[in-house]
Formats: C-alpha cells, sequence, structure tokens
C-alpha cells in the first residue's frame, strides 16, 4: 500500500480530508481505515471507495445514502484508477450540510486526491 495524495475540503466548517491509495490487495483496505481510524480519532464520518481488477466497493459510513461513497467511486471510474482506495474522513462542523452539499464535498474532496 501506498499513500498517493491527500486533500482537504472545507465546508461550513465541516472538514474533509482526503486520502487516495495504491493498493496491492483488498487486505490492505482494513489496514488503511484501521490506521487513519488511529489517526483521526475524533473523526465522525470515513466513507471509502476502491477499485481493484473486477471489484469495486463503496460504503457512505453512516453518511445519508448516495452522499458518499457513491460519488467518490465515481472519481475512481471516470479516471480509470485501478488498484486504487479513497478514503474522505469527515470532520462534523455542527452545521447540518444537506445531501446535495454532502455529495458535492465529497466528490471534491475524492476529485483533488488524484491531481
Amino acid at each position: 500500500m501506498k499513500l498517493i495524495n491527500t486533500s482537504l475540503v472545507e465546508e461550513k466548517k465541516s472538514k474533509f480530508y482526503g486520502y487516495i491509495f495504491e493498493i496491492d490487495n483488498l487486505d490492505e483496505i482494513k489496514i488503511i481505515l484501521n490506521n487513519l481510524k488511529k489517526e483521526h480519532k475524533k473523526l465522525k464520518h470515513a466513507p471509502y471507495a476502491y477499485k481493484f481488477g473486477n471489484t469495486a466497493g463503496k460504503t457512505d459510513d453512516k453518511e445519508p445514502n448516495n452522499t458518499a461513497g457513491i460519488q467518490i467511486l465515481n472519481v475512481l471510474i471516470r479516471n480509470n484508477l485501478n488498484k486504487h482506495l479513497i478514503v474522505i474522513i469527515r470532520y462534523h462542523g455542527g452545521i447540518n450540510l444537506g445531501a446535495s452539499l454532502l455529495l458535492r464535498s465529497y466528490s471534491k474532496a475524492a476529485n483533488l486526491c488524484i491531481k
């Protein structure tokens, strides 16, 4: 596993930290998530998506349905990235963002990771 890049997006006091990793196998996903959760002890959500060969997966991690994981996965697919994992760590700023701003924020954080 190799950390390729990071990003930061701020929206109404919420912070979205993006991480993109190149992975060698699916077992590395759990290791990466555990390490990020140790590093970011006060995170609110950690949605992610991965593409590895013919396998893809995503999770919204308790965010409203289809506001996080699918946005991240779409970034991987649109950019033809394989053997990659994107995780977005969210710290809630105390203001509800609503579904449309959430999906834009997750998409923006994921896109900034790959640039």
